[in-house]
């Protein structure tokens, strides 16, 4: 029997209580696929788990993108073989060696994909897939503003757009972020001011949509730079969640729209996820979105990833590596 280790959380706290734990790697069961891990994305969110702001049974294996080639198949699978790397977005089960993934969930990574460039770009890929193509579907002659523009999923979502024609508005939160940013429109002011300035660039139209990862901090300045009948695109939350809101500012801002997506109900089905990652990975291709992995760690000294992303001494996306 094939040994693997997974780097697990026994108990909820700092990145020190993350240890090395070795298991016996087993069979996939009906309808999974065991894939022999080649990288792992790392993302924020896994510090929540690791700390316990958000809830899971412990022991935690963290993690939720990796990517891996097929190294059994269970029974009842089909459309898959041995040897074929895919990826997953499934949360739980990353940080190990081996892991067991549901079939339905595998997404196939191209060959001309290297699986760390896969690994980085998953799950914030597939979230500016279905923000520009689904949610609100962006087309040339929209304008939107994009917030937290040079972050992970702000950073994939501009080009995107630009890409299909659609002014963009990208804020960032300091003038060296907004510097990063790709387009004509960049802007890092105060938020109080950004209805102002988007006034100035679109000469009073506004925005048909706005993508607002930010949360409470932004929100009134969003509402105020959609023009009538536009779209509010709330996605997340980085500085607290939306307080309640009243439907009638809705209608005062103007016959606005308000949605509040999650990136599960845009792949909950083996064919839309297909589909996304599609699109994804030929933008990718193509060049049109550039991934940028600013550091690795072996999968071991994931608590020192783990330190040094919460020290936000991290630069673009970081990868772990069996």
């Amino acid at each position: 029997m094939t040994q693997g280790y997974r780097m697990i959380v026994k108990a909820h706290g700092g990145p020190e209580v993350i240890e090395r734990e070795d298991f016996a790697v087993p069979s996939p069961g009906p309808g999974q696929v065991l894939i022999e891990t080649e990288a792992v994305g790392l993302n924020f969110i896994d510090t929540y788990f690791r700390k316990g702001l958000y809830p899971d049974a412990l022991p935690i294996v963290l993690g939720s993108e990796s990517v891996g080639r097929i190294v059994a198949l269970g029974e009842g699978v089909s459309g898959l073989a041995v040897g074929e790397r895919v990826g997953t977005t499934q949360n739980g089960g990353a940080y190990a060696s081996h892991r067991l993934i549901a079939a339905d969930k595998a997404m196939r990574i191209p060959e001309g994909i290297a699986p760390e460039t896969a690994a980085a770009v998953m799950l914030k890929g597939l979230t500016a897939c279905y923000l520009a193509e689904d949610t609100f579907p962006a087309a040339a002659g929209h304008v939107a503003l994009v917030h937290a523009a040079a972050g992970g999923v702000g950073s994939l979502l501009v080009p995107w757009l630009l890409d299909k024609g659609v002014t963009v508005i990208a804020h960032a939160g300091s003038p060296e972020k907004a510097a990063q940013v790709p387009g004509e429109h960049t802007l890092s002011c105060d938020l109080k001011d950004l209805p102002e300035q988007v006034r100035a660039i679109t000469g009073g139209a506004m925005c048909h949509v706005v993508y607002d990862g930010v949360g409470a901090a932004s929100w009134d300045a969003s509402l105020a730079c959609l023009r009538r009948r536009g779209m509010m695109v709330s996605y997340g939350n980085a500085s607290g969640a939306v307080p309640p809101i009243s439907l009638l500012d809705l209608m005062r801002g103007g016959s606005l729209f308000a949605t509040r997506p999650t990136l599960a109900d845009y792949i909950a089905t083996p064919e839309a996820l297909a589909a996304s990652a599609e699109k994804l990975f030929s933008r990718i291709a193509s060049g049109v979105l550039q991934t940028r992995i600013g550091q690795s760690w072996r999968l071991e000294e994931a608590a020192q990833a783990h330190q040094a992303l919460e020290n936000r001494e991290t630069t673009g996306s970081t990868v772990l590596l069996p």
